[in-house]
């Protein structure tokens, strides 16, 4: 059965936990089906609310209407959320506590177009990166964190992720904007634009920015999906980042650095705040990547990628401009082992093509190799054609 919000909700009364972000239990005892945002983001006063509630029967966002979340929308195992084309989603600006989750056997369907994205976005009069949560996926692939079928707990909403079905499909997600997320709940739980925890290669990613986020734009917490067509403006956090076995693909990859910023990719080979229990490490493979940075002389001591904790991974036409450091590897000759990844070809770039770049390679991994070992084809990168595929739906 499907909850059509257009037509009304039903009256919901229910009681649920997040106690891991830090917000008080919700108790849904009304839900409106239309509401007046009294001046907020937006000026349509027909935007539909979308109580803060755990749903266990679908949801289906008309196409081309605004709708309004205050609070955790978390759709359970079995269920899908249906988000047609031209949908705006409004979040109240209170932060950590309001965002989308899509459980772990669950499914979001997100359909929008270049020329009528999906568009979810603060509801603040002036909004602001960290204003709301985010959006976050849970799936059932393999996560290095835990062993065999083992699942984890999100840092946000704790639900679980993790398994052994690397092709498992949570769903689509395509011409998908998110503004304006990254709200943190305390010093180490903090949302993303996207967040992808364990998420299986059966799922279909295309097409999605993160815009003005608080934290990373876009997270891989393990896992196999295969992103493609992904920008990232202004994350004030890394812009993309990878951790706990992460081993899908990134294709077509634009990052752009606002003043503030960490890394363009921070990549960890495993979650150094657990263990790596299932003995392997993040590789995944990204073609066509460009990172743009505020240049040398406004920025000396920025790095454009940071590869840690093992990490491996395969680099294949990379554009880098504007960067103190192209490439930090920062590694031991322990449980660290990124630097060997170097030498067993694991850990590679091919065609790459660095501008206004001080230092190509950092070298901090305890581990000898020389800059010709990590990098072939330099000069030949021409990283991905941004203008082409980012027009009409993407923000700057």
């Amino acid at each position: 059965m499907k909850n059509n919000l257009i037509l009304g909700l039903a009256i919901v009364s229910m009681l649920f936990s997040c106690s891991s972000d830090d917000t008080a239990d919700i108790i849904i005892n009304d839900n409106s089906s239309v509401v007046n945002n009294n001046g907020g983001g937006n000026t349509d006063d027909s935007c539909i609310a979308i109580p803060a509630a755990e749903y266990t029967s679908d949801l289906e966002l008309e196409a081309n209407r605004c709708y309004i979340i205050n609070g955790p929308v978390i759709m359970a195992s079995g269920t899908n959320l249906i988000i047609n084309e031209g949908v705006t989603i409004y979040a109240e600006a209170t932060g950590a506590d309001v965002y989308i989750a899509i459980s772990q056997g669950a499914k979001i369907v997100a359909t929008g177009t270049a020329s009528n994205p999906i568009v979810m976005t603060s509801n603040a009069p002036a909004p602001a990166a960290g204003d709301w949560g985010g959006i976050i996926i849970l799936g059932k692939a393999p996560i290095n964190s835990v062993s065999g079928t083992g699942t984890s707990t999100s840092e946000i909403a704790s639900l679980p992720y993790g398994g052994n079905l690397t092709d498992d499909s949570s769903g689509t997600i395509r011409y998908v904007r998110v503004e304006y997320s990254g709200g943190a709940a305390d010093g180490q739980s903090e949302n993303n634009g996207f967040s992808f925890y364990g998420v299986g290669n059966e799922t279909v990613v295309e097409y999605i920015q993160a815009f003005e986020g608080k934290d990373d734009g876009i997270e891989f917490f393990g896992g196999t999906v295969n992103v493609s067509y992904v920008s990232v403006i202004n994350a004030q956090d890394d812009s993309i980042d990878w951790t706990e076995g992460y081993t899908g693909t990134i294709t077509n990859a634009y990052v752009q650095h606002g003043v503030d910023h960490d890394k363009g990719i921070e990549a960890d080979g495993y979650n150094t705040d657990f263990s790596n229990e299932g003995g392997y490490f993040s590789k995944p493979t990204v073609t066509n990547l460009t990172i743009i940075g505020l240049g040398t002389a406004t920025d000396p001591d920025s790095e454009a990628i940071r590869l840690r904790a093992g990490t491996q991974g395969i680099f294949n036409n990379v554009l880098i401009q504007g960067y103190g450091e192209g490439f930090d590897l920062d590694g031991d000759l322990g449980d660290n082992p990124t630097g060997n990844g170097v030498l067993s070809d694991d850990l590679q770039v091919t065609n790459v093509t660095f501008t206004d770049v001080t230092l190509s390679v950092k070298n901090d991994t305890e581990v000898m190799f020389t800059e010709a070992d990590f990098l072939t084809g330099v000069g030949n990168g021409t990283g991905t054609d941004y203008a082409t595929w980012g027009a009409s739906w993407t923000v700057e």
